[in-house]
């Protein structure tokens, strides 16, 4: 029998406001120490009363539209009850029946898969996953378990940070969609500045649901729900080993009856139960007394929405269009807001550049924006990941990099010298131009001083001569090497294989 998958996710994104959701205490639970970051509000004393963060209201409203979603100009909290040792006052301050937004959706390339056998196979199509609801809630307190097991420490300085919790439809079919669609909202909540959206920190959080049932069936079977998922890879590989293990239960005739609860464990690579699942009437959910509903107008809304920065969907889509990056280009440099405007303000430099030159930008843009592009890529970005650098702390101003770049277009500096260069960049931020005069490092392309280099060539290698001559013109190559060494990578490569081929051939 074939069976259909239906995965659907819910993301806790920590906000990165001064302070946390309901006091003044400073939202930065992982600067302190433990405990220490708290105060009555937060812990839930008898006699306090909570106020709302403004700030984190505007940010899950800008999150709301962000993802197409209807904002609510009505919205209230609501207590969560159960009892955790993480949750101070025996209960949470949440949304039940009106969150702040509803019913939007977010656009990923789909992937097309049966979800059982692992065989992928990509389409260059869309798909529109729905968005159920986006509501606001404040953070438990952080456990941390001893390696004996023998204790747990509970860290409150996290509870009552501010959270937006975003759940989806059912709507991914396979675990890479479901990857796709997390590494999405990390990209979406990063460039609207919400937060900062590390997975290792906790700072996003996913949770999985995921049921199975026979092809041609509409109906929902009771779903899986899976926890202590900290990294997208390790959300594609839980997913994969549940639709294996629950594909078994059903032609074993034992498919889920009830909803449960399972932990992801990274060592194994497989979930284990954990409980059974609660559901809404469990929670015995209830207005919040100590907080009043928030309403808002149509007229607050529509100034809201100019407040929205170019998304990354549509600023991927520009940069294919404006720069002609490849899919795979625009998606690296637009994965980082400051990379994506680090490289803009690159492109704004080179134009300026040509306006006082004797060049024209419509003859040159396309070459000097692959140059560009190139550069960052594969040398610029690379580079700072081998020294361990993160981009944020570049030293390279834009206006140094696009003169580096001006340098490659002119000739001026080899290929080989210009990874010198730029490492010389990376370490100080100097001048490209200052660096190539303070290390010798400029190409040569005068044709006597190569003619020269070359001379020094043929005389020591005389055997590798012959056999060119002879008719194996393969090892130009390796007497280009010769020259390119000779010269200490400074030899303009094309005019120096140009004048030996000329000076072989006589």
């Amino acid at each position: 029998m074939k069976y259909e998958v239906l995965i659907g996710l819910e993301f806790h994104v920590q906000m990165k406001t001064k302070s946390k959701m309901f006091c003044s205490c400073a939202n930065e639970a992982d600067h302190t120490k433990p405990n220490t970051n708290i105060c009555p509000i937060c812990l839930g004393h008898p006699g306090t009363l909570p106020t709302v963060n403004k700030k984190a209201i505007k940010m899950s409203q800008l999150a709301s539209l962000a993802l197409g979603c209807k904002l609510n100009s009505y919205i209230k909290f609501d207590r969560k009850n159960y009892f955790y040792p993480d949750l101070p006052k025996g209960y949470q301050i949440s949304q039940f029946d009106k969150p702040v937004a509803e019913h939007g959706e977010l656009i990923i390339n789909a992937v097309a898969t049966d979800g059982l056998t692992g065989s992928l196979e990509l389409e260059n199509e869309l798909k529109r996953i729905g968005i159920t609801r986006l509501h606001i809630e404040e953070d438990s307190a952080k456990s941390i378990h001893t390696k004996d097991k023998e204790a747990s420490l509970i860290d409150y300085n996290r509870g009552g940070a501010p959270l937006i919790e975003i759940v989806t439809d059912p709507d991914f079919s396979t675990p890479l969609e479901a990857k796709t669609f997390a590494q999405e909202i990390q990209l979406l909540m990063r460039h609207l500045d919400i937060s900062d959206a590390d997975m290792e920190k906790g700072h996003l959080r996913c949770d999985a649901n995921i049921s199975l049932r026979p092809k041609g069936e509409t109906i929902l079977y009771p779903k899986t729900e899976i926890k202590n998922i900290n990294s997208f890879r390790s959300l594609e590989k839980a997913l994969e080993f549940e639709i294996k293990r629950q594909k078994i239960l059903w032609e074993d005739g034992k498919a889920p009856k009830v909803q449960e609860t399972r932990g992801y464990d990274d060592h194994s690579g497989e979930t284990k139960s954990q409980r059974t699942k609660e559901g809404f009437a469990d929670y015995r959910y209830f207005p919040e007394p100590d907080i009043p509903p928030l309403t808002f107008s149509a007229k607050e809304f529509s100034a809201l929405g100019t407040e929205l920065p170019e998304l990354p969907q549509a600023k991927r889509l520009r940069f294919c269009h404006e720069y002609t990056h490849t899919g795979e280009e625009a998606k690296i440099i637009t994965g980082n807001i400051h990379l994506a405007n680090y490289f803009e303000q690159i492109i704004s430099e080179l134009q300026a550049w040509i306006s006082t030159s004797e060049l024209d930008w419509d003859k040159e843009k396309n070459t000097l924006i692959k140059l560009a592009t190139n550069w960052l890529i594969n040398n610029l970005i690379t580079r700072l990941d081998e020294k361990n650098i993160s981009f944020d702390d570049n030293k390279i101003s834009a206006e140094n990099f696009a003169e580096f770049i001006t340098l490659l277009h002119q000739k001026k500096l080899g290929s080989t010298n210009a990874v010198k260069v730029l490492d010389i960049m990376i370490d100080n931020g100097a001048d490209p131009s200052n660096v190539l005069r303070d290390y010798g490092l400029e190409q040569v392309d005068n044709d006597d001083e190569i003619k020269k280099i070359i001379d020094t060539v043929i005389t020591t290698f005389p055997d590798q001569i012959a056999e060119y001559q002879a008719g194996k013109e393969t090892i130009i190559k390796f007497l280009l090497g010769q020259v390119m060494r000779e010269s200490q990578g400074k030899a303009d490569p094309e005019k120096a294989e140009n004048l030996l081929i000329e000076k072989l051939k006589k």
